[in-house]
């Protein structure tokens, strides 16, 4: 029986981490919140590995949706690959939009995961950005944007971008909220945000993943019971649910400002104040 409870809850995580990896409302943030509700029995090694990797399925629903313009390599036959330049931009871009938050993230992953990760740092970033996102919206309401495809994304621009993304390693934030938010800003189009956040996020989270896996088994020594089964199974949810959610963004950006996850940042926000914070002071 408890082993089918973890499971239970292994597919609520994943169910979780598919939704809110790619809406701008924080999928750590909110893995972190849920734990707190319905606590994964696993070490705390385990769970601080697992809020990260479980992330990797949500990343190659990514890959699935958009391999035509992320693989530069097409074939006019069976025998002559076609290299396409522009996806090769693409790619350096991306990659340069990557090193600033690759950096600082791995000079002060242990400091970040031992004091930011609570939840008045995730309220706090909740609700500071989705005030945020209220401003910038009304600001660019009626604002015509210089930048309307992900292939127009510049270098210049690209970097701004990555320097929002080290935004995004306090939790709370959401990775693909302050790099959207950062590129509004820069003049580039809601949807052309999305779809370069969504690209920011495959060596990012291959490369954070990696890392916490290396960090865990080095100071665990491996998976002890089920956990093994437990990463793979919340992978493969959060894979099966970004297909669905990242569908829903991009339809969702073409028509609509980014106000009601706004809106949602701020309720979320009071509410975890409320249900976790306040209680713990007044204790």
């Amino acid at each position: 029986m408890d082993t089918f409870v973890q499971i239970l809850k292994v597919i609520l995580f994943g169910i979780v981490e598919g939704i809110t990896e790619w809406l701008p409302v924080s999928s750590t943030g909110h893995l972190i919140l849920l734990d707190e509700f319905l606590p994964l029995d696993a070490s705390d090694a385990f769970k601080e590995m697992f809020n990260v990797v479980i992330q990797l399925g949500a990343i190659l629903a990514v890959v699935v949706m958009f391999w035509k313009k992320l693989f530069p390599f097409q074939w006019k036959d069976k025998t002559q690959p076609v290299v396409q330049k522009s996806i090769l931009r693409l790619w350096g871009k991306v990659i340069i939009a990557c090193i600033p938050a690759g950096v600082i993230g791995i000079l002060f992953d242990d400091f970040l995961e031992a004091h930011l990760h609570t939840p008045p740092v995730i309220a706090a970033m909740l609700i500071l950005y989705g005030i945020a996102f209220l401003i910038v919206e009304d600001r660019n309401k009626n604002r015509q944007f210089r930048i309307q495809t992900a292939d127009e994304i510049d270098w210049k621009i690209a970097l701004i971008i990555g320097a929002f993304q080290v935004l995004s390693l306090i939790p709370g934030t959401s990775r693909s909220g302050v790099t959207i938010l950062g590129a509004i800003l820069v003049g580039v189009a809601r949807p052309a945000a999305a779809e370069f956040t969504f690209f920011l996020s495959v060596p990012v989270m291959f490369g954070a993943s990696f890392i916490k896996i290396l960090k865990f088994l080095l100071e665990s020594g491996g998976f002890a019971g089920m956990e093994i089964v437990y990463l793979l199974l919340g992978c493969a949810v959060a894979f099966g649910v970004s297909l669905l959610a990242i569908g829903f963004l991009m339809d969702f950006v073409k028509k609509h400002s980014f106000k009601p996850f706004g809106w949602y940042r701020i309720a979320l926000g009071i509410v975890v104040i409320c249900a976790l914070v306040l209680p713990k002071a007044f204790a």
